[in-house]
């Protein structure tokens, strides 16, 4: 079996978010970046542990980004991935992004690939519904638990007011989010082998994006807060 993990990097969720060139481009002085926790914690972390109940599963990273993307490229590849794939492009568009790991995933013969639910930044969550028709593969989103028998997948997703299990045959895009896995954190061994895991750099395929940005804007300061003299109800 094959898995296609893709991974994005973001900004630290503790990052101080500034926008320079007149509101259009995001001030990454002095940020901190990170794998998306959706990617790491709960699609990464999944696939790792279905690679470790089958050790023959060859699982491979995918992101869409520049060279600056390397250092957290290969935090990923510590956790357990085998090789990763660049494609050497920079862009917020998320039908550029899941037309360019397309046509990765139509070269590499991939029977799963796992997204996060969205990324912290841009929150899109549109990546995987993308890819798959793309693909032309089904799409299960906002999945909970991941399991597999045989060439089946057994998938638990959330659901307004409760949850929905499916079955689906491989292969098959899902989407991750939290109760998929739990968090892991890279051991002495995985950060050396990740030294000298391939990393692929791959140029983009000629695609349009659909949409550029505009412009950006902070929400605006939170309120002072308002003390009520507890008996004073009515203001309550």
């Amino acid at each position: 079996m094959k898995i296609l993990v893709c991974i994005s990097k973001t900004p630290d969720t503790t990052a101080k978010i500034a926008f320079t060139d007149n509101n259009t481009k995001f001030a990454t002085a002095g940020v901190q970046w990170i794998i998306n926790p959706y990617d790491e914690w709960y699609a990464l972390v999944r696939a790792i542990e279905l690679k470790e109940k089958d050790p023959s599963v060859v699982l491979h990273l995918v992101t869409v980004a520049i060279a600056d993307a390397d250092p957290v490229i290969r935090k990923a590849l510590a956790l357990g991935g085998d090789e990763a794939i660049r494609i050497n492009a920079d862009s917020h568009d998320s039908f550029y992004v899941a037309a360019q790991i397309a046509e990765v995933a139509k070269q590499g013969g991939y029977d799963l690939v796992f997204t996060g639910r969205e990324t912290i930044d841009y929150n899109g969550s549109a990546i995987g519904g993308m890819l798959a028709e793309l693909l032309d593969l089904p799409y299960i989103s906002l999945a909970t638990k991941f399991e597999l028998n045989g060439s089946t997948a057994i998938v638990t997703r959330e659901i307004e007011g409760g949850e929905e299990t499916d079955e689906v045959n491989l292969p098959v895009v899902v989407s991750c989010q939290k109760g998929m896995a739990e968090q892991r954190i890279p051991n002495m061994k995985g950060i050396m082998s990740a030294r000298t895991k391939p990393l692929k750099v791959v140029e983009p395929a000629a695609i349009s994006a659909l949409t550029t940005v505009v412009s950006f804007e902070l929400p605006p300061a939170k309120a002072g807060v308002k003390l009520v003299p507890a008996d004073n109800r009515q203001n309550w």
